[in-house]
């Protein structure tokens, strides 16, 4: 169930780390179901073959973070669904360690977002029909949590935390997590990453996915950016493109 090999990832919590030579460390916060954050993803897992970073895997929510907002019938019942599999990874985090939220997010997201996946049907549907093909779709996350599960030889047990609301209170430490150098906290989706411990960005948001050098040369120009102590703010004027998760 996938359309690049994934590399082996690391996982930790986040806090400030120094760069040491070349080396650098990446915590990349994410949705399982957002092929956004899928997208970039596999960049950074493909710019981690290719030289020195450490990447820390941490789970947000994107229910969770919009959670106060109005918004459509349609897109709530959309979005109410989202809480399951990130629940599911939180509780995987608990009870048998960071090293598995890498790995178990790779194995959904291949399930999710690859050619065969169950959202296959999403890419091909009209922009006023993706809601409720993305919620019909849906109905498979609860197969694509057991296979990623039996994947790892993780507990099939886990898949039933999908409904345990207790998991919703580590989602928000999670969140809190986030680092803002101390200018105050302002989560806006995923991907949220951090290089090196600084203020973490939104992004980048990438319509598909880097591989070999192009990979390497978007991550100098990122880590610049990202480690430059003025920079706030990019973003192109233009509508958004579509997520070519499969190439």
């Amino acid at each position: 169930m996938s359309d690049t090999p994934d590399t082996p990832e690391t996982t930790g919590t986040a806090g400030t780390t120094e760069t040491a030579g070349t080396a650098d460390t990446v915590d990349f916060w994410f949705d399982p179901l957002c092929p956004w954050a899928w997208i970039t993803s596999r960049w950074i897992t493909e710019v981690a073959r290719r030289r020195p970073l450490t990447v820390r895997w941490h789970e947000m929510s994107l229910a969770l973070l919009n959670s106060g907002s109005d918004m459509s019938e349609e897109r709530r019942r959309m979005l109410d669904l989202y809480w399951g599999p990130v629940r599911v990874v939180a509780a995987a985090r608990q009870t048998h360690g960071d090293e598995v939220v890498g790995p178990l997010y790779t194995a959904m997201g291949h399930r999710f977002h690859a050619a065969d996946g169950i959202f296959a049907p999403v890419r091909s549907a009209s922009e006023d029909d993706w809601q409720a093909v993305m919620t019909e779709a849906m109905g498979g996350a609860g197969a694509v949590v057991e296979a990623a599960l039996a994947e790892l030889g993780l507990p099939a047990a886990l898949a039933r935390e999908a409904d345990e609301h207790k998991w919703d209170e580590a989602l928000r430490a999670s969140h809190a997590r986030v680092p803002s150098d101390g200018l105050g906290q302002q989560l806006i989706g995923v991907p949220t990453i951090s290089v090196n411990g600084r203020a973490a960005q939104f992004g980048p948001v990438l319509s598909e996915i880097p591989r070999g050098e192009r990979a390497e040369r978007l991550w100098e120009a990122f880590r610049t950016l990202a480690t430059d102590p003025g920079f706030f703010e990019l973003k192109q004027c233009t509508g958004r493109p579509e997520p070519m998760t499969v190439p």
